[in-house]
């Protein structure tokens, strides 16, 4: 059969996944959980408890600190040791609640039984109010809160549900596995998540890699009126957010354009997995399925952990740190960034944990580009990556924002196909940030 994808570049990274079909280990709980306050896009969170306060898993520690923000609950049981700084995946040190873990006591509105509840007698409204008040967010690696996402700007209408089921990433594997194990869960959020949104459609997109979960899924879709399994080839970035809804349902986002304007909300399967549990189970976002790989490691899997845990301590439960590591990356080898240290606490989009060996981690010897064009044909946004790159680094940002620098993904599919090792990507990113700290001093004036 022809399996659908996105029309424009696009590459096809060695899979590696290696905790394919490896069950769903509970992770141990950390002696103190560090539960920082900026796991969204958007204004952080503000503290709501103080020095000593007891918490049990699932009490609201921080409130929305803004619009654009998400409410955050312990993932612990115990005590609040201090409210302070910690680092945070990217490096910088960031607001943070410590809790001194002590036992493992829930606040009782939640419902910890495995029955399935699949009908919701709960208004759009209603429904939206759960998400936010459960600190839902996007679990993909974007982090947009949840309940604005699924609210769009007038006139702006949703027409249909895409949910984003690829895991296109090399090396991550967490979503496959969700999806063998929680299937049932999953569509019942997809049916939630079409009444938040008051819509009769929804795709699930899922590549041709994941046979199992495209058929265990398929199979519960025929009792879901208005659910659709989507197979799609396997392709690098599959995964974002506007290949998939050109790859789903035909339709191109617009240079500068709200996915939404295609008509399509996209949600990640992990999200949703939240979404049911946040509405039909009153059950916050404290923990999310982490995969921790990697050739080196011993035990590679796909552990379930609290927010708040240390990698160190997910590494540990996967055999440890292995001699000759060269790099820890947060995520996966294409979008991932490297960590500095593993007292990083797992987050809301900690989508995984992947050990390299320094021989892996080691990037090749940058060469004069040879004007091959690669990185051009491989774009899945029409760019031009090695004039970005050149002419960021030698500063001409206006240049950049012309040549439409904002529309990059920073998938790295550029960097990954360059055979001269050039750091495409890097100065791409440094292009941004230039380009998008110009126009948000052009709105101040």
């Amino acid at each position: 059969m022809m399996w659908k994808t996105f029309s424009i570049g696009g590459v096809h990274p060695q899979e590696n996944k290696l905790s394919a079909r490896h069950p769903i280990r509970e992770a141990e709980l950390p002696r103190q959980a560090v539960v920082l306050l900026g796991q969204h896009i958007g204004a952080p969170a503000k503290p709501v408890v103080a020095k000593g306060d007891v918490v049990k898993v699932g009490t609201r520690i921080a409130e929305p600190g803004g619009f654009v923000s998400a409410a955050i609950h312990s993932p612990v049981s115990g005590r609040v040791a201090r409210i302070d700084r910690a680092l945070d995946a990217s490096g910088y040190p960031k607001p943070a609640v410590f809790i001194d873990v002590e036992g493992d006591e829930w606040e009782p509105s939640i419902d910890r039984s495995e029955t399935l509840v699949k009908e919701c007698a709960l208004s759009p409204e209603e429904i939206l109010k759960k998400i936010a008040d459960a600190g839902i967010v996007g679990m993909g690696g974007a982090c947009f809160p949840t309940h604005v996402k699924l609210a769009p700007p007038p006139p702006l209408k949703a027409e249909c549900l895409v949910v984003n089921a690829v895991e296109c990433e090399p090396y991550l594997t967490a979503d496959h596995q969700l999806m063998l194990e929680h299937a049932g869960e999953i569509l019942a959020g997809v049916s939630v998540l079409m009444k938040a949104i008051r819509v009769q459609k929804a795709f699930i997109g899922i590549e041709a890699n994941k046979p199992d979960a495209i058929r265990l899924l398929s199979e519960g879709a025929s009792a879901c009126p208005g659910v659709e399994v989507v197979p799609l080839k396997v392709k690098y970035p599959q995964g974002g957010e506007k290949q998939l809804i050109e790859a789903v349902i035909g339709r191109r986002v617009a240079a500068g354009a709200l996915p939404v304007s295609t008509g399509a909300i996209v949600q990640n399967v992990a999200t949703v997995f939240a979404v049911y549990q946040a509405v039909q189970k009153n059950k916050p976002l404290l923990e999310r399925v982490v995969t921790v790989t990697g050739h080196s490691l011993a035990r590679p899997g796909n552990l379930l952990a609290r927010i708040g845990t240390p990698v160190s301590q997910l590494v540990e439960e996967c055999g440890g740190l292995p001699d000759g590591t060269g790099k820890v990356i947060g995520g996966g080898p294409m979008m991932g960034k490297a960590l500095l240290s593993l007292d990083v606490p797992v987050a809301k989009g900690t989508s995984g944990v992947l050990l390299m060996d320094r021989q892996e981690a080691v990037r090749g010897a940058v060469q004069p580009c040879i004007r091959c064009a690669k990185c051009v044909a491989v774009c899945p946004m029409g760019l031009e990556p090695y004039l970005l790159a050149t002419v960021s680094a030698h500063g001409g940002f206006e240049r950049v924002e012309q040549e439409g620098i904002l529309s990059c993904i920073e998938c790295g599919s550029c960097q990954f196909t360059c055979p001269s090792h050039r750091p495409i990507l890097d100065y791409v990113r440094l292009g941004k940030s230039k380009v998008a700290a110009m126009a948000r001093a052009r709105q101040k004036q």
